[in-house]
């Protein structure tokens, strides 16, 4: 049993409070900056109190309709897009993941090791290794500038795969037996045995492929050179203006606070199920 002692208890809580602080003042900070006007946070010391500009300032920046230089971005827009694209990626991996993971685990083929390390020494290479080749495949199909383009090349994933295999060689070889006994054909097993098992673990594999969607940047970059293609982590980049031209600082931080939300709601309504399938060993 492990022992409580109050000064230990205390410094523990002053710790993760300075670690809150630390994480949370920055997100507090730009949250305040899109609540003032442009003017006010540029002050010396700037305001750390909201201001009266809240409604104003993401009314402009949803509907575009702001003034100056870099802020006349449609970020409604470009958040239907980054959803789209974060959904499109988090289902698409999970769906190959699972079927890929289970033909390794279930089916006996030649060479069935050697597709798993096949798969999984790709988790060694870098994006940027085969973003070229990646990009004229696109471009050839015509791709550019669309939501195939956005999610497709990156909806396969030997992380998942790697995950779910290592699940499946938990679940017991009676249930398989079972079901093979029974009359079920490999498909009613994947469906009615494997996937039931596996929900907690799609919820957290969901959870990391949806934000990993959400904060694409550099391969949108590339395929999209279209205003109305641009993801929201695009959207915020392209408000800052180049030049002498003078930032509205106020519409960029309130653009970035409403880039984290989507993330931040589907962590925060999936957390018992995230957390459930990282660290729940009891299948």
């Amino acid at each position: 049993m492990v022992e409580r002692r109050r000064a230990l208890t205390v410094l523990t809580h002053l710790l993760l409070a300075l670690g809150v602080t630390i994480v949370a003042f920055p997100v507090y900070v730009a949250f305040i900056a899109s609540t003032h006007t442009a003017d006010a946070i540029v002050q010396v010391p700037m305001p750390l109190t909201p201001g009266s500009e809240m409604l104003a300032n993401y009314s402009a920046v949803l509907t575009g309709s702001a003034k100056g230089a870099g802020a006349a971005v449609p970020v409604g827009r470009m958040m239907w897009v980054s959803l789209v694209s974060a959904v499109v990626i988090a289902v698409g991996k999970i769906a190959i993941s699972l079927l890929s993971a289970f033909a390794i685990v279930y089916f006996r083929f030649p060479g069935r090791t050697l597709c798993f390390w096949a798969i999984f020494i790709t988790l060694m290479l870098p994006v940027e290794v085969r973003i070229g080749p990646t990009y004229q495949v696109v471009s050839d199909l015509g791709m550019l500038n669309t939501y195939a383009g956005l999610t497709i090349p990156l909806i396969a994933s030997a992380t998942a795969t790697f995950l779910f295999r290592q699940f499946f060689k938990t679940v017991p070889d009676e249930l398989a037996e079972a079901a093979r006994i029974d009359g079920a054909g490999p498909l009613r097993f994947f469906f009615s045995i494997l996937l039931p098992l596996s929900v907690t673990n799609i919820a957290a594999m969901f959870v990391i492929q949806f934000i990993y969607g959400w904060n694409q940047y550099l391969w949108p970059l590339l395929v999209t050179t279209e205003e109305r293609m641009y993801p929201v982590v695009m959207g915020i980049r392209s408000m800052i203006a180049g030049g002498d031209a003078v930032n509205e600082w106020n519409l960029i931080m309130a653009t970035a606070i409403l880039a984290m939300l989507p993330p931040a709601l589907v962590v925060l309504l999936m957390q018992r199920w995230f957390v459930k399938g990282l660290v729940d060993t009891e299948k």
